[in-house]
């Protein structure tokens, strides 16, 4: 057996092993990367890429069937699903060299094809190669949960991991999950040719403000997606064509597909991490504020494994937190409250701390909420997409949450994001000079409407008085 000592072993080349094992290598340290899938990880393959770039292909055919709107020539879109597909796969091909084990043995990095399996405290077993390391990030990344529904085993049925490899269009699809994902695929199906229904056993979209997630959810059913919400699936059917199922409360939806969206779990399966005294729980790997086992203080975590939440941006920070201390031996703490995270419908859903019930539970009379309607936004009302609004979350002059529904949401959301993490004054967001028209006025139009009430007020309107009879 091959004996190979490294400093840094990292487990899992998605979003946050690759940008811990690209950053430790270029800063001199000799790193072992192993990957026992695709390079790139769920991030590349089979996650945010192919799925933004088949909302790509749903959006430029939603535009034809909208075109009247625009004072031009309606019609129904000819689509090909199967060149939608193929282009989706161009665009991971076009992407993945930048993820590709070429690069990162060009960058000095020893990349290992397997799965890695712990031995003892510091050492994995990767085939017949044993590595022995200073210290491991482990970046294994989640996998989509199954739930346990009678009949669903007996099914075919899609995840996010099968789905970009259809080649026909679904006639009709079941979406099993009302989350970011559900939806996303959702809307894009619909606009694609499909009959869809979601299928929700609670609210769809539950973790994000009401009216933001209304707004989204009113435009899926204008577009023609049907919604089965506040009940369970109990049982799943094969029809022979076709797959039926069935709710808590005895309705019963039956389509052609089922794509399974209810969540994911971290991926730890194969690892051993009993041999290496390596805790986790439900979440994934158990970790401390600066996201280094609890157990076994040579191992880290990043990414979707670490149980903080399951998003390629957080990866990235994850691994930025991680490269401070183990390469750099320099202090670094995870911090939260700072994260955003954007759903990429039309409208797009985006949100950064917390919610105003959130905000409001957490604090009562010291927050103000303050709102600006893109119905009064140029830009917005020139591109035709004046639906959706800012909403700011304010306690003592200081922005700390967001949430914004609307066209482009996501990128109006980068403002705040800098205001949330860096926390900008209020006045400042207020004031910034911003071209004109853009979306993000309506950012500055929130905040500027915490001040007038004051500035249009009486004091305010006697001063005036006052100046205008000076010489």
């Amino acid at each position: 057996m091959e004996r190979i000592g490294t400093d840094l072993c990292v487990i899992g080349a998605g979003s946050g092993g690759l940008s811990v094992a690209a950053g430790a290598v270029q800063m001199g340290a000799r790193v072992v990367l192993v990957e026992a899938g695709q390079m790139g990880g769920d991030c590349l393959n089979t996650g945010c890429v192919p799925s933004k770039a088949l909302i790509a292909s749903a959006e430029l055919a939603a535009g034809f069937r909208a075109a009247a709107d625009h004072g031009i020539a309606a019609q129904v879109p000819q689509v090909d699903f199967a060149a939608v597909m193929a282009r989706v796969a161009g665009v991971i091909a076009t992407i993945a060299p930048v993820d590709s084990q070429e690069r990162f043995e060009a960058l000095g990095c020893r990349v290992l094809r397997g799965h890695a399996r712990f031995t003892g405290p510091r050492e994995v077993v990767v085939g017949d190669i044993a590595i022995r390391a200073r210290r491991f990030v482990i970046a294994t990344g989640s996998r989509p949960v199954v739930p346990d529904v009678p009949g669903l085993d007996s099914v075919p049925y899609l995840t996010n991991e099968t789905v970009f490899s259809q080649h026909s269009a679904p006639r009709h699809l079941l979406v099993l999950g009302g989350g970011p994902i559900g939806i996303e695929m959702a809307q894009a199906h619909r606009r694609l040719g499909a009959e869809v229904t979601v299928i929700e056993a609670g609210r769809c979209l539950g973790r994000e403000d009401p009216e933001a997630a209304g707004v989204v959810l009113a435009r899926l059913r204008a577009e023609g997606v049907a919604f089965a919400q506040g009940a369970g699936a109990v049982r799943v059917r094969d029809l022979k064509p076709g797959i039926e199922v069935e709710l808590a409360d005895g309705r019963r939806v039956a389509g052609s597909h089922l794509l399974v969206a209810v969540g994911r779990r971290a991926t730890t399966g194969g690892l051993r991490l009993d041999l290496a005294g390596i805790a986790q729980d439900r979440g994934g790997i158990t970790v401390g504020p600066g996201l280094r086992s609890v157990s076994n203080r040579r191992v880290y975590a990043v990414g979707d494994v670490a149980g903080q939440g399951q998003f390629t941006h957080l990866a990235g920070y994850h691994a930025g937190i991680v490269v401070r201390q183990a390469v750099l031996g320099l202090p670094a703490r995870l911090r939260t409250g700072h994260i955003p995270r954007v759903t990429y419908t039309a409208p797009e859903l985006a949100q950064i701390g917390p919610t105003e019930d959130e905000a409001r539970a957490a604090h009562g009379g010291r927050l103000a909420v303050l709102r600006a309607d893109f119905a009064h936004n140029d830009r917005a009302l020139a591109a035709g997409q004046a639906e959706g609004f800012v909403k700011l979350m304010v306690v003592k002059g200081r922005v700390i949450g967001a949430t914004v529904v609307g066209h482009a949401a996501g990128e109006v959301l980068a403002v705040l994001a800098l205001a949330v993490s860096a926390r900008v004054k209020l006045s400042a967001l207020a004031q910034v000079v911003l071209p004109y028209p853009t979306l993000a006025e309506a950012v500055k139009r929130a905040a500027g409407s915490h001040y007038t009430a004051t500035l249009f007020g009486p004091r305010v309107k006697a001063w005036v008085r006052l100046v205008q009879r000076l010489p």
